[in-house]
């Protein structure tokens, strides 16, 4: 299949070469075209417009910041509809709210174009090894017609109901990823104050029933300063206010994401913005 991908960031990127790595011949779009560019030499091919990328591909993954944004590059000045086809599909692979999501598959719909919500979890080095986590939402056969696609990039996949239903679940998962960046931040912090090491606080708490992937993989990092960005720390705090949006929506109780919001906007504020999501570290010990 022809494959296209508008949205060429850490992880667009990532995912757009990984497909490139199959028989499937694969397009990008980014609205910073230096972006896209870069791809040229894993054979990906570079459009000027999410309707030229339409015309030419079977599946559109649309990976890009927000509603908004997604709104633009579907329904906009030479958007995804204007190259509709028979047999089109857009899977997105943003993180939105589900009432977001689902009011874009409406207006999908009613130009004749399936849409499913396809998030993930993982970050770059995953989708590169085809080791992320799928969470779909949206009609059974529209998903049945990615499959091959998707199984490329992810070793595992949750059909989860109804357009909305891949968004609803990403937003509880990074919930809790934002929260336990948090968590790890202050028992680091905490022994560092008390004169211990912050590594062996890791090394103990990694012993324990009380491991994550992320005190094992990110944690030595988080305590020698080192925050390369595998996830911004402000598309964190971006995914934090689709939280609070959903949450207010659906009313559900989340005060402790609400005050995990707060906090990363401090350190956005700070100037940290660009770096890792774990770097919300630095600005706690800041303060």
């Amino acid at each position: 299949m022809n494959v296209g991908v508008i949205g060429t960031g850490l992880l667009g990127s990532a995912i757009a070469r990984r497909i490139a790595t199959s028989e499937h011949k694969v397009h990008a779009y980014n609205r910073t075209r230096s972006k896209s560019e870069l791809l040229k030499k894993s054979g990906i091919q570079v459009e000027d417009s999410p309707m030229e990328l339409a015309k030419k591909c079977d599946i559109v993954i649309t990976i890009v910041k927000d509603a908004k944004a997604i709104e633009e590059i579907s329904f906009g000045k030479n958007g995804i509809v204007k190259g509709k086809h028979n047999g089109l599909v857009v899977a997105d692979m943003s993180t939105i709210s589900p009432i977001s999501s689902r009011k874009i598959a409406k207006k999908f719909a009613d130009h004749g174009i399936s849409m499913i919500d396809t998030p993930v979890m993982g970050g770059p080095s995953f989708a590169e090894k085809g080791q992320m986590v799928l969470m779909v939402g949206g009609k059974k056969e529209t998903y049945q017609k990615c499959k091959p696609v998707l199984d490329l990039v992810g070793e595992k996949t949750f059909h989860l109901g109804e357009n909305g239903a891949g968004h609803a679940m990403k937003l509880a998962m990074n919930s809790q990823i934002a929260i336990l960046a948090l968590s790890i931040s202050e028992g680091i912090i905490l022994a560092k104050k008390s004169g211990l090491d912050p590594l062996t606080f890791l090394e103990v708490l990694n012993s324990t029933y009380f491991k994550t992937g992320m005190s094992a993989n990110k944690g030595p990092k988080m305590a020698r300063g080192e925050f390369e960005p595998s996830f911004f720390l402000k598309m964190m705090q971006k995914d934090l206010d689709e939280i609070d949006y959903t949450a207010k929506e659906f009313d559900a109780n989340m005060p402790m994401s609400r005050l995990a919001n707060q906090i990363y906007k401090k350190a956005i504020r700070q100037g940290l913005g660009d770096i890792d999501y774990t770097g919300v570290l630095a600005y706690l010990e800041k303060s």
